[in-house]
């Protein structure tokens, strides 16, 4: 098994940029200890969290001057962390959870790279029904509903974990499980809009996908 390679890249915001280190691309895999896949993360899926997406460069963008004013804030699923990044660059109160056993260490030095504050991260399934995360006014998170079986387990999650009155936006790529994951928000009383991201000429490609956005 050969080690993996990086990037370094430096992603430019409206008032700030952040440098990051990810996987050189989604080639790469090394489980040396066999824990993704004790985890059931196979090698094809190992590497999609060390790389950044057109989602994850949506919120982070959307998150670059957001109104973060006294808010505990969450990002679910985070992968690299693009939007973590840039929220606490900001000085924002965000703590960041994923599934991959190689997240934790990609933020950690993430965040040396960009000289600022650890960000506390917690190694965590959706299914986990004990957690000390606690509960947030904000959740974020982008590219999250990959299989029909994520609705139930993410919806959830995020039930757990959102405060009395919350806001929750995800940015999905259009993958064709937001339908059924906002008719499952709603019944949790959730309300539910949805919109198309503005001003995203930092992308490559034109993007299909959607902005979801739930208040409580």
């Amino acid at each position: 098994m050969s080690p993996i390679r990086f990037r370094y890249q430096t992603i430019e915001f409206p008032n700030s940029e952040i440098h990051v280190r990810t996987l050189r691309d989604t080639q790469q895999y090394f489980d040396t200890d066999n824990m993704a896949e004790k985890l059931g993360i196979s090698s094809a899926s190992w590497p999609m969290f060390g790389v950044i997406w057109d989602s994850s460069k949506i919120l982070a963008h959307l998150m670059s001057d957001f109104d973060i004013a006294g808010k505990r804030i969450l990002e679910v699923g985070c992968g690299i962390g693009l939007a973590s990044l840039v929220l606490n660059h900001r000085s924002a109160n965000i703590s960041a959870t994923d599934y991959h056993p190689e997240a934790e260490r990609f933020m950690d030095e993430n965040v040396r790279i960009n000289k600022d504050r650890l960000i506390p991260f917690t190694r965590a399934g959706w299914e986990d029904l004990e957690s000390t995360l606690g509960e947030f006014d904000l959740i974020i998170g982008s590219d999250l509903l990959y299989e029909r079986d994520h609705v139930d387990l993410l919806a959830g999650f995020i039930n757990r974990h959102s405060k009395h009155t919350c806001e929750v936006i995800i940015v999905d790529p259009g993958r064709g499980n937001h339908s059924n994951f906002s008719k499952k928000m709603v019944s949790l009383d959730f309300a539910h809009t949805q919109s198309k991201p503005i001003h995203t000429d930092y992308l490559t490609l034109p993007f299909k996908g959607q902005l979801l956005r739930y208040t409580r």
